[in-house]
């Protein structure tokens, strides 16, 4: 083989234990048609228990087993430089009683944070007040006010988050899914550096 062939590695492969992992798995390959499924059929990677659940593959460690395989072969790589193999394994199937036991929990700690930051902000004082300068009158209760602002708050809440259960209102991301998403990029960025202090002191060590 003495193609030129085009490598753009994936950014993330989702992958199951034991899986072979193939060189279409992990990159979008570009190559003259009578190599192209020799190419995408090529063992990259086998998944072991030692990956436990994430593995790193570099672009160096792809064009080591081309070049093994087929020799001197001229190879243009564009994008990712590592794509992040996350090992899917089998989910345990969470019994109902406690998954409502864990609801009821969050339920009361989120009701007592919103109740103990209304106290802390003195909403019923601020409720009483705006009552009386709206109506001249005092009362201890304006629930007038007070309801509204109850159900106002929870549809701000579902607003907000972009959710409603499994539905979504638009396709705009909501806070959560954007922290979410940093949160996997610095974990991702983390294992990638990590993999290859890794992989520099296995070489130290050979």
């Amino acid at each position: 083989m003495e193609s030129l062939i085009y490598l753009r590695l994936r950014y993330r492969v989702e992958v199951r234990p034991d899986s072979i992992i193939k060189l279409s798995d992990i990159a979008q390959i570009i190559a003259p048609e009578n190599d192209l499924a020799a190419l995408k059929n090529l063992p990259v990677y086998q998944v072991t228990k030692k990956d436990k659940s994430s593995a790193v593959i570099d672009i160096m460690e792809v064009i080591n087993v081309i070049t093994k395989k087929y020799g001197e072969v001229d190879i243009q790589t564009i994008g990712p430089t590592q794509t992040i193999i996350e090992i899917i394994y089998k989910k345990k199937k969470v019994s109902i009683p406690f998954f409502l036991v864990i609801w009821i929990l969050l339920f009361i700690g989120s009701a007592l944070a919103i109740m103990n930051f209304h106290e802390d902000v003195s909403m019923r004082i601020v409720h009483q007040k705006i009552y009386r300068m709206i109506t001249g009158h005092e009362v201890s209760k304006p629930l007038i006010l007070q309801i509204p602002y109850s159900i106002g708050l929870g549809l701000g809440m579902i607003i907000f988050f972009n959710h409603i259960f499994k539905k979504r209102f638009n396709e705009e991301p909501s806070p959560l899914e954007v922290e979410i998403f940093n949160y996997q990029q610095d974990v991702d960025h983390y294992v990638a550096l990590n993999e290859n202090k890794e992989s520099i002191k296995r070489l130290d060590d050979d």
